[in-house]
This record gives structure tokens, C-alpha cells and sequence, in this order.
């Protein structure tokens, strides 16, 4: 009975003071808790990356083989390009079942084993979600072209005549003529923002909605951690409302975070959408509450016109107008993609100041608007010019995104049509088709002329080689993953002393990181002023620096950079 007594006097004195502190809910720190802001993420095509079974095509035992090269890289995110049935006309974003696996890749039980595989390595899958249109051999736009009463036929867009505004909007200026179509057999037209073999999905109907929304629930069940969310401003454009500056229901991005985080809490959604600073709140929503991730292509087409022409003055004022983003959101930063070099933003002059240096002949241009050359070729295989871009790409406020082959410096192969150019099959080896595969002859041309054919640059090589550009990259992979105040924290552009000269800081959790980047061929001196006589550590030579009066005096090399922590 003492004890008793005892214990019920312990709690009437504890109960009050434990109500006290808890009389407020901790924050939540949702900056250090979300996965994708310190990450790589490492794009790549499966039916281009490893053949396992010699028929000349990869598949997704190639890819589970070759899995420990991707994580000796330091990656930890695997974005696939789509590998579902598709006819193949636009390279698998032509779907024709969302819920498969093209047989050409592999099997569901492949994919399976695919996500176990990667997982097991600590390596995150995240897969395109291509849901803005399907391939007009879906079984949905064939059975809604039959007739009008088809459940399916509302799925799609139509039209009984001709809008005025058809040959408006394209994507694909200069390949494609027309937004709008005739379909013999349903007697109408239909709408295709892309090629006229991808009809848009009508998401004004709820029943497309709900089966967006089983889609993205069943790729979440085959263990995949989020989408890259392909063509976003097309989706959530609201039908027959103009193909020039149609209206958008931003709602719809919501809802489907919404709805994917209900099926995984730590889902991620990166979205495409290439748009300007003032839209970016519409996406990303103004709490966050929108997509996590968004690729930043505004401040990429000034990169690229800094990296062609030295000034830097636009390329600075894009990082500038697109850093206020909500905390929980993150841009998603890169040097080539599987497209072209988008150059749309950019004045005329500009985008031709870029041509003449990157892309001079007309071969190498695309839509109008862009480059379809891979960064290799098109700085001259320089490797001080590339060094910088890469240094840069991940010392950018946001997670770094690099596409298969870059790390070796792989090219292009402009014999092949549009956008295919950059799409040519890994090389593994100087043996025959580049290691890639043992039939005679590989699917998709593998790059077998010039500086950048599989016998000169190849994974086997460069592995053994100290200098080479794949072990440089794995080095700044591995710096990049140690400087976690890049993908979480705050920052601000410095007053570099040189017109050449790209100065960043960052600032997390009382760690503070400095890098600077010579976009000159020339030896530039830099000067930076940080308040406090601090110790600059050289984080890749031992080069430190001293200050005088919160004044430093830094040397760069042409196109050289310094990363530095402060002390």
C-alpha cells in the first residue's frame, strides 16, 4: 500500500510538468526529411542500356547486370524512360498499355526483380508517368473511334469540325503540321498535342482521371518511389479552350499528389513543364502542396547560352527569379536530357549566338528551337569546358540529374532522325557493338566513328584509367552527396570580381559552402567578400584560403572551379 501511495504521489507530480512541455506539437522539419533533395538521379532508356539476351535490344536483365556500375557511381535514383507496350514510333512514349511491360524489355516478373535488385543496393526507381496522351493503337482510342456510343469515346477529344486554330500549338514545329486530325472511321477530328499517332486523353472526364489514378496506384504497388510527370501544362490544359494559351485547371496537380500520397506516403512527383518564373507557384503549389519536383528549364537554356558565350548575366538573373520556391519543393537541375536542348526561352539573337557555337549546321538543330547533340560534341570534347559544366550542374541550388553515357562523355549520331540522336546504346566495351550486345547487329546503331565511338570512349577503359572522365564524375558525385547544404539549404549569388566568374554560398544548419566557377577560357582572379576572417577549405585541392578583412583573392584557371567549405 506504501508503494502504491508512492507511485500515485510520482505521478501527481509529473503529470503537471509533462502537460507543460507538451502543451505544443514539435515542428516539422520537412526539409531534412525528404529523400530526394540530397540525391542523383541518373536517367536512363532500358532498351539502350544492356542486351541479355543477345537479340540486340537491352532489357531489364541487361539493367539488373549492370546495376553495380550505376551504384559505384554514387546514384541513388534510377528515372526510366517508359518501358511499357508501345508500336515504338516515338521511342515508347507511344503507350499502348499502361499497365505492362513491352515483351521486347522483359516481363512484369522482370520489372519485379529489377525494383528488388535496385532496391537492395539503395538505389530509388522512379519511372515516367505518360498519361497526357496514349498511342492511337491503344485499345481505348480504337474502340472509341468506332463509335459514339463506345464508354470510351468521350476519353478522348473531339471535334466535328476543323478548329481554326489546328495548325497551332505544336509540339514539334517544323516535323508536325497540325494539332488536330481527321479520323476516318469516327468521322471527326481528334486532338494530338504531339504526333498525330498520340491522341490527348480528355482529363474534363472523370472516369480518365480515375484511371490516371489506377495507374499511378499500380506502378506505386510494383514498389517504384514516384514519376517524372511528362508534358504537365498539356494535361491540365481544359479541352477546346485554344491550342495557343488554352485555359489550365492547376487543381489537377494537387489532387494527384494527393491522391499518390494516400498509396505511398514518401512518393515523389517530378514534374516537365517548361514554363517562366511566375507559373512556377501554380505547380509547385503555393504551400508545396503541388508536384515536389519541378526541372528547371528556364535557368538551363540561360546555362547553356553562359556556357557558349561566357556572359553570364542572364544565367545568374534565372537562378535569381527562380529560388523562391516553397521549402518542401525542389528544382531538378541538368545538362542534357533525352530531348533537345530546348533554347525556346531565349531572344533570337541569343539562341543564334548559341547555334553558331554548339549546333552551326542545320543537321544539328531541332523544331526550331533547339539542339539535338549531346554536351560532349558540343563543347569539342573539351574536358576543362566540361568539367566546369558538370562541376556546375551539381553545385546548382537542387538535385542534379545526368543522363546514361555522360559520365563516360559519350556522343551523337546525327544520322539518326529527330531527337534519336541522343538516344544510342551504352558503351561498355571496345568489343564489337560496344559490349552492349552479342547479336550482329544492335537495334539502334551503336556509335562506331569518330572521337566518341565505342573503341575510343568506353566503361571498361575509363575504369581503369585514374583520369578518366567516369572516375572524375564518381569523385563529384561523391563531393556533391557531402555537401548536403546544396540540396537543403539557403543560398545567395556573391559579387565574384569578375565578370566571368558564377559565385554561389550556401548556408545549412550552421555549415556554410562556397563555390565558384570560371566561365572564361582565360585565368580570371576572383575576389569575394564573406564577413569575419574565416578559412576557406579547398574541398578538392589543398588550396585553402586565408582572408584579409573578410576579403578573399581567388585564382581560377580557365573554365576552373573551386568548391569551398567555410571554417
Amino acid at each position: 500500500m506504501k508503494q502504491l501511495n508512492q507511485f500515485l504521489l510520482f505521478i501527481l507530480l509529473v503529470l503537471p510538468a509533462y502537460g507543460h512541455a507538451q502543451d505544443k506539437l514539435a515542428p516539422v522539419d520537412l526539409k531534412n526529411h525528404i529523400w530526394f533533395k540530397n540525391s542523383i538521379i541518373y536517367n536512363l532508356e532500358v532498351g539502350v542500356f544492356k542486351d541479355s539476351d543477345g537479340d540486340g535490344r537491352g532489357d531489364f536483365q541487361g539493367l539488373i547486370e549492370k546495376l553495380d556500375y550505376i551504384r559505384a557511381l554514387g546514384v541513388d535514383i534510377i528515372w526510366l524512360a517508359p518501358f511499357q507496350p508501345s508500336p515504338g514510333k516515338d521511342d515508347g512514349y507511344d503507350v499502348a498499355d499502361f499497365y505492362g511491360v513491352d515483351e521486347k524489355l522483359g516481363t512484369s516478373g522482370d520489372f519485379a526483380e529489377f525494383v528488388f535488385q535496385a532496391q537492395k543496393r539503395g538505389i530509388r526507381v522512379i519511372i515516367d508517368l505518360v498519361i497526357n496522351h496514349t498511342s492511337d493503337q491503344h485499345s481505348w482510342f480504337q474502340q472509341a473511334r468506332k463509335s459514339k456510343g463506345s464508354k470510351y469515346r468521350d476519353w478522348y477529344i473531339w471535334s466535328d469540325k476543323l478548329p481554326k486554330d489546328y495548325n497551332k500549338g505544336m509540339v514539334f514545329p517544323g516535323v508536325q503540321k497540325a494539332v488536330w486530325d481527321m479520323d476516318t472511321l469516327a468521322g471527326q477530328y481528334y486532338y494530338h498535342r504531339f504526333y498525330p499517332f498520340q491522341p490527348d486523353l480528355n482529363f474534363a472526364n472523370p472516369a480518365v482521371v480515375e484511371e490516371s489514378q489506377k495507374i499511378i496506384g499500380y506502378w506505386l504497388g510494383q514498389g517504384v518511389s514516384g514519376f517524372r510527370l511528362d508534358a504537365v501544362p498539356f494535361i491540365i490544359e481544359i479541352p477546346k479552350t485554344g491550342s495557343e494559351k488554352p485555359k489550365l485547371d492547376y487543381k489537377f496537380l494537387m489532387d494527384i499528389r494527393q491522391f499518390a500520397q494516400t498509396r505511398r506516403a514518401d512518393v515523389v512527383i517530378l514534374g516537365e513543364a517548361n514554363v517562366v518564373p511566375e507559373e512556377h507557384q501554380n505547380y509547385f503549389g503555393k504551400n508545396g502542396e503541388g508536384m515536389q519536383m519541378m526541372f528547371n528549364f528556364f535557368a538551363n537554356q540561360y546555362l547553356f547560352y553562359a556556357l557558349a558565350t561566357g556572359n553570364i548575366d542572364p544565367f545568374k538573373k534565372a537562378i535569381s527569379e527562380t529560388q523562391i520556391i516553397p521549402d518542401a519543393s525542389q528544382w531538378a537541375h541538368f545538362l542534357r536530357n533525352h530531348d533537345e536542348v530546348d533554347l525556346g526561352r531565349l531572344s533570337d539573337k541569343q539562341r543564334q549566338e548559341v547555334y553558331a557555337k554548339f549546333g552551326p549546321d542545320t543537321s544539328m538543330q531541332l523544331y526550331d528551337r533547339g539542339i539535338r547533340r549531346r554536351l560532349a560534341t558540343m563543347l569539342g570534347n573539351n574536358r576543362k569546358h566540361m568539367e566546369l559544366a558538370y562541376s556546375l550542374l551539381f553545385s546548382l541550388p537542387g538535385t542534379p540529374v545526368i543522363r546514361y553515357g555522360d559520365e563516360l562523355g559519350m556522343g551523337d549520331d546525327l544520322r539518326l532522325k529527330e531527337r534519336i540522336s541522343v538516344r544510342t546504346p551504352m558503351q561498355w566495351t571496345a568489343e564489337k557493338n560496344a559490349g552492349f550486345t552479342t547479336a550482329d547487329t544492335a537495334f539502334r546503331p551503336v556509335i562506331d566513328f569518330g572521337d566518341h565511338g565505342y573503341k575510343k570512349i568506353n566503361v571498361e577503359d575509363q575504369t581503369r584509367d585514374s583520369a578518366s572522365l567516369l572516375n572524375w564524375t564518381t569523385a563529384l558525385i561523391k563531393l556533391r552527396k557531402s555537401c548536403p547544404e546544396i540540396g537543403l539549404g539557403t543560398y545567395k549569388i556573391l559579387d565574384a570580381g569578375s565578370a566571368a566568374v558564377f559565385a554561389i554560398q550556401y548556408e545549412h544548419e550552421g555549415k556554410s559552402l562556397v563555390v565558384l566557377h570560371n566561365f572564361s577560357d582565360r585565368p580570371t582572379q576572383s575576389r569575394i567578400n564573406i564577413p569575419g576572417n574565416k578559412l576557406l577549405v579547398d574541398l578538392i585541392d589543398e588550396d585553402d584560403q586565408k582572408a584579409s578583412d573578410g576579403k578573399y583573392s581567388i585564382k581560377l584557371d580557365g573554365y576552373g572551379y573551386k568548391w569551398f567549405r567555410i571554417k
